[in-house]
């Protein structure tokens, strides 16, 4: 990240800055976290926004911020979906924020 520009953020954290520091990749760039939070804490104490709507040119940011919505989906290396507002941030953990397109199998 560029020090003198730094990304826009959505949340900032007031409290708990005793935790173990961590960092986490978000689309191949790195981020810090601490340990103990969501992903979606991880992510928004980062960057602006969540994700791209895969519906329209919209952002998300997470809407109920405890499982229920489905708002919060992003994926990790594997290409696993993973809800963000109950998913433990882990050191090292590679985060995805945007849909990757199937690759379906040929028929021969």
């Amino acid at each position: 990240m560029d020090s003198k520009n730094p990304p826009a953020r959505r949340f900032v954290r007031l409290g708990e800055t005793e935790r173990r520091a961590i960092q986490v990749w978000i689309d191949g760039r790195a981020a810090h976290a601490l340990e103990g939070d969501t992903l979606l804490v991880a992510l928004l104490s980062s960057t602006s926004h969540l994700r791209h709507s895969e519906f329209s040119d919209g952002v998300r940011s997470g809407f109920c911020l405890m499982g229920a919505c489905q708002d919060c989906w992003v994926r990790d290396e594997r290409g696993q979906r993973l809800r963000s507002c109950s998913t433990p941030a882990r050191d090292g953990m590679r985060i995805l924020t945007s849909a990757q397109e199937v690759e379906w199998a040929r028929l021969a």
